[in-house]
């Protein structure tokens, strides 16, 4: 965009947002949202802003607000993407706040997408981005697409985005689905299908959702087409056994022009031409054929077709152990984790997996110890005296890897042993296969695994005959498959069947027991060399203060390091690598063990460094913790060198 095109639309924006009216029909809704960010938000379109990514632990708590809603939505989304990837459009979900849960791109444009802010974390809002399509979308709640110039901040101009809001079973505004692309053609016109596909799926996703959240209810489906009405209703309605409505979807909440609350409650007989006995006809037949039904107050006819509740599971006489509500102690896990609660919620969740015939994957930055989790379960488990087997599917040569995992008979190719070779997945059999990097696996290899998992038996190399295996596999990668199934790297049908269930690692500098592993570690590789060394206070300062890009594994390297150089008792900060001390170049000497006065009482230094990780550099939780005043806070934090990560 040139300096006077910049210029043009600046002038253009402050005009109508201090003098100008709206135009009719769309351009309403974006000259609307040039008002808000300058006279609501103070923004100014010529000092333009950079996206603003939040924090990951910011990021996990707006995912954890709407984790269940964010797994149906996620099947929508790969199903849509599949259908635009191929024109470079970008697929975000965002939380009623604008934070951006969930993405699929092209992982070939990452850092592209990410500089313009089309990426996982970003921050959409109008009062963060001006007006955008999730911005808009978030205030005004309706479909829309913001395009080229229409965006508020002049380097948004060459995106186009289209967006639709996304509506919770009770009507109420939940998320934003946006379809986004870096360029695109000058005409806002060219986006008009864009618009209608992401409103289209956000429709489904909202469908599917209500169909979850309402599985043990009725489900009324209304369609205007009679062979469609059983599959794609376009007006839902759950009721209860006694005819009273409990839930309503978008199309009826359309159809009738009320919301939820207000439709919600009525029986289904106010509300349609409905003979008494038509609920109970419709229920044991399932459908009303050819027969119609008319909405009250509209005269719209309708097909009707009426979805049972799920069956509820008999009761049990013997009380499973993996649903009880007591806690159940299985030290092989319980030592992974200290006080963090997103690694004590993943732990709860491993052992509720024990023992399940379901195969799991897990997902987390490289060290962060997916092989240490999957071990722990193995040996939590009943398979623990069986064997467990680890497989780095992208440190085996492509040549190798299928007779690796497979086998082979005698004779099979040359140079192969003169006996054969029994395959690491027979070698697994009754126990874990753990298959590490499984998103390295060639795609042909994929599809031989796939039939291995559905058969429950090997092929080797050179056999006539396929050798019965008990499987249970742990998968682990630290790509997200859902992205190389859209840029069709990995086979879809292979990641339904791997991830039974899904644990999610958490990166080390996202944890608060950041002091338990460093000490866990030490502990543990200090009995490896005989050595029962400590940490100083200096020392564990640096540790809890690095970002730790390399997690646990680099952890353990710098703990093996320190003790290496160090006099065998206390390792000081000297002891460790550089990248750890140079974090703190430029900053005043840190008397670490120097007391801080605190109404007559001392407190040093590391219990205040304690107290800002365990709050996660809060200092309105730390002053209350310590009975100190904030400002008094901020000046220990100077004087002793201490400096939030986010500030380095």
């Amino acid at each position: 965009m040139t300096n006077q095109a910049q210029s043009r639309h600046i002038d253009n924006v402050m005009s109508v947002a201090m003098h100008g009216t709206a135009a009719n029909g769309v351009n309403e809704l974006i000259h609307n949202s040039w008002r808000r960010c300058v006279n609501d938000y103070g923004l100014d379109p010529a000092r333009p802003k950079a996206p603003h990514i939040v924090t990951s632990a910011t990021l996990r708590a707006h995912q954890e607000q709407i984790e269940e809603f964010m797994q149906v939505a996620r099947v929508g989304m790969e199903q849509m993407y599949k259908r635009v990837s191929s024109l470079g459009y970008v697929l975000l979900l965002t939380d009623a706040q604008g934070v951006t849960v969930d993405y699929i791109g092209n992982d070939a444009r990452a850092q592209e997408l990410k500089r313009a802010g089309l990426y996982l974390g970003a921050e959409w809002s109008e009062r963060s981005a001006g007006t955008c399509g999730v911005g808009t979308c978030v205030a005004e709640q309706t479909a829309l697409t913001c395009h080229q110039d229409d965006h508020f901040d002049p380097t948004h101009i060459p995106l186009t985005c289209s967006a639709a809001p996304l509506f919770d079973p009770e009507g109420k505004f939940l998320a934003v689905l946006d379809l986004s692309a870096l360029t695109s053609p000058t005409y806002k016109e060219s986006q008009h299908l864009a618009l209608h596909l992401t409103m289209m799926y956000a429709e489904m996703i909202e469908d599917a959702n209500f169909l979850r959240h309402f599985q043990d209810r009725w489900i009324l489906r209304l369609g205007t087409a009679w062979a469609l009405v059983e599959v794609s209703g376009e007006i839902m309605l759950a009721y209860d056994d006694d005819g009273v409505v409990v839930g309503a979807n978008t199309g009826a909440r359309r159809l009738f022009g009320r919301a939820a609350g207000d439709v919600v409650g009525q029986p289904l007989a106010a509300l349609f031409d409905l003979e008494p006995d038509d609920l109970l006809r419709l229920a044991r037949a399932g459908t009303m054929g050819e027969r119609s039904i008319v909405a009250r107050g509209s005269n719209q006819m309708f097909y009707a077709s009426v979805k049972a509740p799920r069956q509820r599971p008999a009761a049990r006489n013997v009380v499973d152990v993996a649903d009880s509500a007591a806690p159940v102690h299985h030290p092989e896990l319980d030592c992974l984790a200290g006080d963090d609660n997103t690694m004590r919620r993943l732990l709860d969740q491993a052992k509720r997996l024990l023992n399940r015939k379901l195969n799991i994957l897990i997902h987390g930055e490289t060290g962060t110890g997916k092989e240490v989790i999957a071990k722990a379960l193995h040996r939590s488990s009943v398979r623990a005296n069986k064997p467990f087997v680890a497989v780095n599917c992208g440190a085996i040569p492509e040549s190798l890897i299928e007779s690796e995992l497979f086998g082979y008979t005698a004779g099979a190719f040359t140079g192969g042993r003169a006996k054969g070779m029994k395959g690491l997945i027979l070698q697994s059999d009754g126990g874990t296969l753990f298959l590490d990097e499984i998103g390295d696996m060639p795609l042909h290899l994929q599809t031989r695994l796939l039939r291995v998992l559905s058969e429950k038996e090997v092929l080797p190399l050179g056999a006539d005959k396929p050798v019965p295996v008990d499987l249970t596999v742990i998968a682990a990668s630290h790509r997200d498959l859902r992205n190389l199934i859209s840029a069709g790297s990995f086979r879809e049908d292979l990641y339904y069947r791997l991830c039974g269930a899904t644990l999610h690692l958490p990166a080390l500098r996202d944890r608060a027991d950041k002091r338990y592993l460093i000490e866990k570690v030490l502990a543990e590789e200090g009995e490896l060399l005989g050595m029962d060394a400590h940490l100083s206070l200096d020392a564990m300062h640096a540790m809890l203060c690095f970002a730790w890009p390399g997690n646990i594994r680099q952890l353990r390297n710098v703990l093996r390091f320190a003790l290496a150089v160090s006099d065998g008792r206390t390792i000081t900060a000297a002891d460790l690598p550089q990248e750890l001390t140079e974090q703190f170049s430029g900053l005043p000497a840190a008397p670490v063990a120097a007391a801080i006065p605190s109404g007559g009482e001392d407190c040093e230094a590391a219990p205040l460094l304690d107290a800002l990780v365990r709050h996660k550099w809060s200092v309105t939780k730390v002053s209350e913790e310590l009975n100190l005043a904030r400002a008094t806070v901020y000046r220990y934090m100077k004087k002793y060198g201490i400096v939030p990560p986010n500030q380095r």
